[in-house]
C-alpha cells in the first residue's frame, strides 16, 4: 500500500520543509544566469533532476507495502491508464502550467529580480489556487484564517510591483549619474564593462583584479559589472516587460495544485463508479513527465532559436557545458522533492493549507539580498 501521510502535523512539518527547497532552488538557477551560463543549457539540466525526483518519490513511497482495495500501488496504476485517463490528464495539465510558469519565472528572474518575481508568482499563486482549491477541498479549511492571509498575499502582488518600477527607476538613476560609455541595450558586449571578470586576468596579470576593488552591490558600477557577466542582458529593456513576465508565471503557476487536487481526488466526477481515484504518487510522476518534456521541448527549441537577446547554442554545446552544471542538477532535486513534499502535506491538511508553501519568497528574498545584493 502506498505510504500516507495521516496527521497534521507530519503534514505541516513536510509543509515546512517545501517551503525551504522551493525558496532556494531558484536562486541556484539564477546564480548560473548571473556568471554568464546559458538559461537553456541550466533548463535542460534542472528538467532531468526534477523528473527523477519524482520518479525517486513515486517509486519509493507509491510501491512501499501492499496493495489494499481501492489503493493500489503505483505501477498498478500505471497500468490502468485506459480507465483513470481523465485524471491523468488533468495531471499533465497541471504540470504543463506549472512549467510554463518555471519558464516564465526563469526569464522575469533576470529582468524583475529574483525576489521581486517570487513574491509576485507566489502571491498569485495564493490569491488563485488556494482559493479554488479551499472551495475543492470541501472547506476544511477555517475560512477566517485562511482568507485574511489570502487578502495580505494580494496586497504582496501590488506591492512586488511597485518595489519593480522603485529599483527600476533607481537603476535608471544611477546609471544615468554615471559617467560611462556603455550602450544600454540587449546586445552589451564584453567591451561594455567597466569592470574586469574577476575570474579573468587583466593584461595577462594575475593581480589585476582582487576583493578590494570589488564593485559594492547597490551602485552604478555593480550594476555594470553583473550586466557584462550574465547570459541575459536586461540593459535597455522596458520596465514592464519583467513585470509582464512576472505576471505571467504567476497566471500559469497559480493553477498547478488545483490541477493535482483534482487529479486526485475528482471532485468533478470524471472517472467511471469503481474505477480507483490516483494515488498521490502517480499523480504525481504524470505531472513531473508533462512539466518535463514540455520545459525539455521548448528549451531544446530555444537553443537553436534564443530569445532575450541569448546566445544561440546546439546540443553538442550544451552536452560539453559542465559549467556550473552540478548547481542546475541540484536545484531540480530541490524542486522535485519540494513539489512532492507539498503534494504529500497536501494530501493529509488539504491543499488550500499546503500552499502555505507558497510563503517561499521569505528564504528566495533572503538569499537575493545576500547573494544578489537585490
Amino acid at each position: 500500500m502506498p505510504i500516507a501521510v495521516e496527521d497534521r502535523g507530519g503534514a505541516i512539518a513536510l509543509i515546512l520543509e517545501s517551503l525551504s527547497l522551493l525558496g532556494t532552488w531558484p536562486t541556484l538557477l539564477t546564480l548560473l544566469e548571473r556568471r554568464g551560463r546559458l538559461p537553456q543549457h541550466t533548463y535542460l539540466d534542472y528538467s532531468i533532476t526534477n523528473l527523477l525526483a519524482a520518479v525517486v518519490i513515486a517509486v519509493k513511497f507509491g510501491q512501499a507495502g501492499a496493495t489494499r482495495p481501492g489503493v493500489p500501488d503505483f505501477f498498478t496504476q500505471l497500468r490502468q491508464i485506459q480507465d483513470n485517463w481523465p485524471s491523468v490528464l488533468m495531471a499533465m495539465a497541471g504540470g504543463s502550467v506549472l512549467g510554463l510558469g518555471i519558464l516564465f519565472s526563469q526569464y522575469a528572474w533576470a529582468f524583475a529580480g529574483l525576489s521581486v518575481t517570487n513574491i509576485i508568482c507566489s502571491s498569485m499563486t495564493v490569491v488563485v489556487g488556494t482559493t479554488i482549491n479551499y472551495f475543492l477541498d470541501g472547506r476544511i479549511n477555517r475560512a477566517d484564517v485562511l482568507f485574511p492571509g489570502v487578502a495580505c498575499f494580494l496586497i504582496a502582488v501590488f506591492l512586488g510591483a511597485a518595489v519593480h518600477s522603485s529599483n527600476a527607476r533607481d537603476d535608471e538613476q544611477k546609471l544615468s549619474m554615471k559617467n560611462a560609455n556603455i550602450e544600454l541595450s540587449s546586445d552589451v558586449s564584453d567591451e561594455a564593462k567597466l569592470l574586469p571578470d574577476p575570474e579573468e586576468p587583466k593584461d595577462g596579470k594575475e593581480d589585476g583584479y582582487s576583493a578590494s576593488n570589488k564593485p559594492k552591490p547597490w551602485t552604478a558600477e555593480y550594476i555594470i559589472h553583473v550586466e557584462g557577466r550574465r547570459s541575459i542582458k536586461v540593459f535597455g529593456s522596458h520596465r514592464l516587460l519583467g513585470l509582464s513576465l512576472a505576471f505571467l508565471a504567476g497566471a500559469c503557476s497559480s493553477l498547478f495544485s488545483s490541477a493535482i487536487n483534482l487529479a486526485i481526488n475528482d471532485q468533478w466526477h470524471t472517472l467511471r463508479k469503481g474505477v480507483p481515484h490516483l494515488v498521490l504518487y502517480t499523480a504525481f510522476f504524470y505531472f513531473s513527465v508533462s512539466c518535463f518534456v514540455l520545459g525539455f521541448c521548448v528549451n531544446v527549441w530555444f537553443l537553436y532559436h534564443p530569445m532575450a537577446g541569448v546566445p544561440a547554442s546546439t546540443i553538442g554545446a550544451y552536452a560539453r557545458d559542465w559549467n556550473g552544471r552540478h548547481w542546475a542538477l541540484l536545484a531540480g532535486l530541490l524542486c522535485g522533492f519540494g513539489n512532492g513534499f507539498q503534494f504529500m502535506g497536501g494530501k493529509a491538511a488539504g491543499y488550500a493549507a499546503a500552499d502555505a508553501v507558497q510563503a517561499l519568497p521569505l528564504v528566495s528574498t533572503f538569499w537575493g539580498v545576500i547573494l544578489f545584493g537585490e
